[in-house]
């Protein structure tokens, strides 16, 4: 990689994409306005149901997420974002009460802003959690996490998510290479030629093959609670995930 000077524009966390979660327009285009001079890309949805839609598919780097809103209120979409993953959220709440920052820290939430409020400081705080959340994932690259696994690439280890608790997953090299492989592109279909190429090279090249990995890896899985993964595609290969 390059190590020429950058300006302060192209720094990663300036290009960062943030989600506006707000009901009230006014409220967004002022965020928006905000955090576009200070070089940040936005999307804006106006309810629950429409930010998740757009969280599953902009995959922003931030989520702003309002408290009250129609549909589906704040709360819920973060616990619903934090089912997903790690996206870092700041909660816009109007209620300066305890208990409702005690919520947000209970559901994930990274920061809060209680309104009224100042958009430089939501800029600020918004830049702040950027950095800070780019930075533990420049020092975590090694680790993938795709709901509900985490596979750690370097120690060859590789974990579950099941009802809130953590299970090892005792996995073959050729099981962790075809999880892995999958879980980089979890709704990606993968033909058992490009598995068998990449998750059994040294191995005997017969596609069949692919087929009895695959059913041990889904037999470890069911053993744990976790079924239908992965997904297979008929005359194709595999996919980590369904449709939804």
């Amino acid at each position: 990689m390059s190590k020429t000077h950058q300006s302060p524009s192209s720094s990663p966390a300036l290009q960062a994409l943030v989600l506006i979660v707000e009901d009230e327009p006014e409220i967004a285009d002022i965020l928006q306005a905000y955090l576009k001079r200070a070089g940040l890309r936005t999307i804006y949805a106006e309810d629950g149901r429409k930010a998740l839609e757009m969280h599953l598919s902009m995959k922003p780097d931030l989520v702003l997420l309002d408290v009250m809103m129609p549909k589906m209120d704040g709360w819920q979409v973060l616990s619903e974002v934090r089912h997903r993953g790690e996206t870092p959220v700041i909660m816009l709440t109007a209620m300066d009460q305890d208990i409702d920052k005690l919520m947000g820290l209970r559901f994930g939430a990274d920061d809060y802003v209680v309104k009224p409020f100042n958009p430089a400081e939501v800029v600020a705080r918004t830049q702040a959690v950027l950095r800070r959340t780019m930075a533990d994932a420049s020092h975590q690259s090694h680790v993938l996490r795709v709901f509900p696994f985490e596979i750690d690439l370097e120690q060859h280890e590789a974990f579950v998510q099941v009802d809130g608790d953590s299970h090892s997953l005792a996995l073959t090299l050729t099981e962790f290479r075809l999880l892995t492989h999958l879980a980089r592109a979890p709704k990606k279909v993968c033909t058992r030629a490009e598995l068998l190429a990449t998750c059994l090279p040294e191995g005997e090249a017969l596609e069949r093959t692919v087929d009895s990995h695959i059913s041990k890896l889904r037999k470890k899985l069911e053993d744990v609670d976790v079924r239908g993964i992965p997904v297979g595609i008929r005359g194709v290969g595999y996919r980590l995930w369904g449709t939804e």
